[in-house]
C-alpha cells in the first residue's frame, strides 16, 4: 500500500461508528453482512450507517456486492493485512524487542 491509501485506511478507522463496523465485518468474515443487520447488531440508523460504509468502501477497507435487494458488506482483508505490513515492516529494526 503507498502512503495515500495508509492515511485513508487509517483516517476511515479513526472514528469510532466506523472502526466498530469494520470490526464486525472481520467477525463476519468473508461472506459478510448486509447493511440491515449491520446497523441492526450496531444500534445505527441506516442513513448514519451508509455514511460510514461509504467511507470505509472509499479507503479500500470495505467491499460491497449485490445481492437481490440487498447490499453485502464485506471486510477487505487484503487492505487490513497490507495496513498492518506497512504499520510494522521494519519493527525492531533498530533495536532488538522482539522475534
Amino acid at each position: 500500500m503507498d502512503e495515500k491509501a495508509i492515511i485513508a485506511a487509517l483516517s476511515a478507522l479513526a472514528q469510532e461508528s466506523r472502526l466498530r463496523v469494520f470490526r464486525l465485518l472481520v467477525i463476519a468474515g468473508p461472506a459478510g453482512l448486509p447493511a440491515g443487520q449491520i446497523a441492526e447488531e450496531l444500534a445505527v440508523t441506516p442513513n448514519t450507517l451508509s455514511f460510514h460504509l461509504s467511507h470505509l468502501k472509499n479507503a479500500g477497507l470495505v467491499a460491497v456486492r449485490r445481492d437481490g435487494r440487498s447490499l453485502i458488506y464485506s471486510a477487505r482483508y487484503d487492505q487490513a493485512r497490507g495496513l498492518v505490513d506497512y504499520l510494522t515492516e521494519k519493527c525492531c529494526s533498530r533495536t532488538p524487542c522482539c522475534d
